[in-house]
């Protein structure tokens, strides 16, 4: 029993540590009434910033419902928007990467993913997140991007 507890601990500070963002549904509106299954929809994620304090992420994308989008089955389209917002007092912890990608969730059972990746500006002291959505085979350019203006007495660490 102790072992399965350390091993659960262990794996819960090492995601901690990994610093990956996690989204919390906002709400959704439905688009297409299905007879079975849940109806297609837009939902709404947000997801905070997991190196920058005080900056969250809204992004808005298509969810297939049906038979296949109960079960999992179903490939979300590309469609995606993002808009990211200081909802706090902009800090760092560490230094930051030049890009780096600050969350992926897949949107179909194999190869889909969408992504949301941090972009630093340094010059314009600026954070700009991209969201995309990409195949293993074939991705596409179905994009959206949006920036963060870090106040100027908040100069953005970035890694050497």
């Amino acid at each position: 029993m102790k072992k399965h507890t350390v091993l659960f601990a262990s794996t819960a500070l090492f995601i901690a540590a990994c610093g990956v963002a996690s989204s919390e549904e906002v709400g959704s509106v439905d688009t297409v009434f299905k007879f079975i299954g849940p109806d297609h929809k837009i939902v709404v994620d947000a997801y905070d910033d997991p190196k920058v304090g005080g900056v969250t992420c809204y992004v808005s994308r298509a969810k297939t419902g049906g038979i296949k989008g109960a079960l999992g089955l179903a490939e979300d389209t590309s469609d995606a928007s993002i808009a990211c917002r200081q909802t706090g007092v902009i800090s760092f912890a560490k230094p930051l990467e030049k890009q780096e990608e600050m969350y992926s969730e897949r949107t179909s059972i194999l190869f889909k993913k969408l992504r949301v990746v941090r972009m630093v500006d340094a010059k314009r002291n600026t954070l700009v997140y991209l969201t995309y959505s990409d195949k293993l085979i074939e991705g596409s350019p179905k994009n959206s991007v949006t920036a963060v203006n870090v106040p100027v007495g908040t100069p953005i660490p970035v890694e050497k």
